[in-house]
């Protein structure tokens, strides 16, 4: 039985385990850039992915000690110790290096201060945000039907996808599958050929995604449970869309990576800005 419960315990560890390879990933990529630029894309281009398999274990933690009767006060201290370093930390630093080193090659002369501020302020929001989810958490199946404020995950899911977008357009090279351009690899080649670069200001744009997005996470913006609402009408349409999705990502995955974490963050600000409560959000 201990090696049951130790069980979501070491999912949590992988999780954190996930978040140290994506910053070392991106240390790497900055110290082995000289003469082979290449290197420096395909680095960032798997810390990027390490991010998303960190979410991987970050649900699987969860369901398992559920499934194993092995939650336990440790394990949700465990669990965002390891979320913070994943989601809070690593995309902050991330982007900070990207911005960094890809401003001079597109005309933008960032301020580093400006830029460590923005990647802090992501971080330690995002710290926040995971003392007060654990201070305020309930038991009860009704609090887990949305979240007080953009969560954590979803927040690092739209700036690591939002790097993979960029160095994608950068290098099309990075979407190849048995030496063939996969569709979104040749859709990117045509723009590179027809000159469509990216412009100067995404790297700007995503610095102050950063401070928006850490400002999201401690906000009291409702955002919708999607397991929650995907279980809701019942386990086969949840199915149904699961596999769907599944599709959609095997096809074009950085794509609908970037629009889904995006728009699911854009989602919850609009739907703020037009809902008008009857009575006051606790």
């Amino acid at each position: 039985m201990r090696d049951v419960i130790a069980l979501p315990n070491l999912l949590t560890l992988a999780n954190a385990l996930c978040g140290l390879l994506a910053i070392s990933k991106g240390i790497d990529a900055l110290a082995l850039d000289n003469g082979n630029p290449a290197l420096f894309y395909a680095k960032m281009e798997a810390a990027s992915w390490l991010i998303f398999l960190g979410m991987v274990f970050d649900m699987l933690d969860g369901k398992v000690a559920r499934w194993t009767g092995g939650s336990s006060e440790f394990g949700a201290q465990l669990d965002s110790f390891a979320d913070a370093l994943t989601f809070g930390c690593a995309p902050a630093l991330l982007a900070k290096m990207l911005i960094e080193h890809e401003g001079p090659l597109l005309g933008y002369s960032g301020n580093p201060r400006i830029h460590f501020l923005c990647a802090a302020a992501f971080s330690l929001m995002a710290m926040l945000r995971l003392v007060r989810f654990n201070l305020e958490n309930e038991p009860d199946e009704d609090a887990h039907q949305s979240f007080k404020g953009l969560p954590s995950p979803a927040a690092a899911g739209a700036v690591a996808s939002a790097i993979l977008f960029y160095l994608v357009a950068r290098k099309p090279e990075l979407e190849m599958d048995t030496g063939t351009p996969t569709p979104v690899g040749h859709f990117m080649g045509l723009a590179r050929d027809l000159d469509l670069a990216l412009p100067w200001w995404f790297l700007p744009g995503l610095a102050a995604l950063l401070p928006l997005l850490g400002f999201l996470m401690v906000s009291r913006v409702r955002y919708t449970h999607l397991a929650s609402a995907l279980t809701r009408r019942g386990p086969f349409l949840a199915l149904v869309w699961l596999v769907f999705g599944a599709f959609l990502v095997w096809l074009a995955p950085i794509p609908i990576l970037f629009l889904a974490f995006n728009g699911f963050v854009l989602f919850g600000i609009l739907r703020a800005g037009i809902r008008r409560p009857t009575a006051p959000v606790p």
